[in-house]
């Protein structure tokens, strides 16, 4: 696993906390080792240092000293601290926290709700399972602070039923946080009431999308809705609703026990703190890493991954999960911020990194990625439901032997009318694999038509002559 070998000071046991020349001796060591080191653990802070069993670990390890600060502060100035730390949603698009959570404090309601999304349907991404398996005190104690903060009186988990270590570490977090007056009425005998239960489901690539999740929630037909206001103001039930990721939940945590300015002393002007990612594919450490925002896919891959194994070169990067976008290795040195990554044609997604060397074909890559998404999609609209599956039957020809002079072209018109048309996040960014593939592996693609030969001997193509095929 890509993890860091050594803590960043705030995450250890100071002996003497007024101690500053200890502070700045540790500091120090701490800037040496990131010299030889990108890697930064906030969200994952305590992974492997705890019994993420036993709440007293995480408790000793400065555990909920960010909600007892809470509890001293008026929601607003929380608020306004979420603000000078940058945070944003470590999903989408990147939405600032804040503003977030002032839409759901000012939203004229006093029954009021929190949601933790921790459904993860990216077959490559192991985020969310992996801090409620190993650190889940780190999420509840974020949502906390997001109750706190917002007037939320009752909280959700949603997680995937499979899950079935994170389900049994997440309940017995919450029996701890009981047995330790963190949840429940009159929390640390202040006025703040709070509750969590864990609401179990099945993993939907389309989860990601709010209204998406709502709906499954309550029930419901499994589909996003197109509301005239946003969740933080009208979401569940009809209720003010305040929605993260888990990741997201786990930053919130660490912002208020070091304070802002400590986080925003990490990452980019526009994109404060860490993020972690999820390595997979041909490469020699998979696993996850947390880096600083703005770090180069160059270092996550090779200073971190280790490369490639067996000197194999590097073809393509899928940066996001299924909906994420094909990057050449001529972007390596792109930094990992949501504008970069957007303008590049792909998304910061699930936060997953799909190595892929120069054995693997791209249209056949695009093809596996539509093929996941049209099984994904919920068939609400037409753009999603229509366009992704005639992307797929066009891909399929072009990697059978059957592409057409014209086929490149209709990909393109029909990715732009799926961005432009699509009612949620998966159906815009659906065709992301397409676009990018044509963007940036053009050559490929017409080799498939107009050669009827695939480059990477991966895809059967169909010799119009004969019944041969190739591959």
């Amino acid at each position: 696993m890509c993890i860091a070998s050594g803590n960043i000071p705030g995450n250890r046991a100071v002996p003497t906390k007024n101690d500053v020349a200890e502070q700045q001796e540790l500091y120090g060591h701490y800037l040496m080792e990131l010299v030889r080191n990108p890697q930064v653990r906030i969200a994952l802070r305590n992974r492997g240092h705890i019994d993420p069993e036993n709440i007293n670990h995480y408790i000793a390890q400065g555990g909920y000293d960010g909600f007892n600060r809470a509890l001293k502060m008026p929601p607003v100035e929380v608020i306004e601290e979420m603000g000078k730390s940058g945070l944003r949603e470590r999903s989408g698009n990147g939405f600032p926290v804040a503003e977030k959570w002032r839409l759901c404090l000012d939203a004229p309601d006093s029954e009021k709700y929190v949601i933790c999304n921790a459904a993860e349907s990216d077959p490559n991404s192991l985020i969310a399972r992996t801090l409620l398996e190993e650190d889940p005190h780190s999420v509840l104690e974020g949502m906390l602070i997001g109750a706190y903060s917002t007037g939320a009186t009752l909280g959700y988990v949603f997680i995937n039923a499979e899950g079935i270590l994170a389900i049994s570490r997440l309940k017995n977090a919450l029996r701890q946080m009981e047995d330790h007056g963190l949840l429940g009425d009159r929390i640390l005998g202040s006025s703040f009431s709070f509750h969590i239960e864990v609401k179990e489901g099945t993993d939907n690539l389309a989860c990601g999308d709010e209204t998406f999740l709502i709906n499954t929630m309550e029930g419901k037909q499994t589909m996003p809705f197109v509301c005239s206001s946003h969740p933080p103001i009208s979401g569940l039930g009809g209720k003010p609703t305040l929605i993260h990721q888990a990741e997201t939940w786990a930053h919130v945590s660490a912002i208020l026990e070091k304070g802002a300015e400590w986080y925003a002393g990490y990452g980019t002007e526009q994109s404060r703190g860490t993020k972690v990612f999820t390595l997979s594919g041909n490469v020699t450490h998979p696993g996850l890493t947390e880096v600083a925002m703005g770090t180069t896919l160059r270092k996550i891959i090779y200073d971190i991954g280790g490369g490639l194994p067996d000197g194999k070169a590097l073809k393509a990067m899928q940066i996001g999960g299924p909906t994420g976008g094909y990057l050449p290795a001529s972007s390596l040195d792109l930094p990992v911020d949501y504008e970069p990554l957007s303008a590049a044609g792909t998304i910061m997604g699930s936060g997953s990194i799909l190595v892929i060397d120069g054995d693997a074909c791209i249209v056949d890559q695009a093809k596996c990625s539509l093929s996941f998404i049209q099984n994904e999609s919920c068939g609400k609209c037409v753009f999603c439901r229509e366009g992704t599956m005639q992307m797929v039957e066009i891909l399929n020809d072009i990697a059978e032997g059957r592409g057409k002079a014209h086929d490149i072209e209709l990909l393109l018109e029909l990715g732009e009318g799926l961005k432009l048309g699509a009612q949620c996040d998966l159906g815009r960014t659906a065709p992301n694999p397409a676009l990018t593939a044509i963007r940036y592996f053009r050559e490929e693609l017409e080799a498939h038509i107009k050669e009827r030969r695939c480059q990477a001997q991966v895809c059967k193509i169909i010799d119009p002559s004969s019944t041969l095929s190739q591959g």
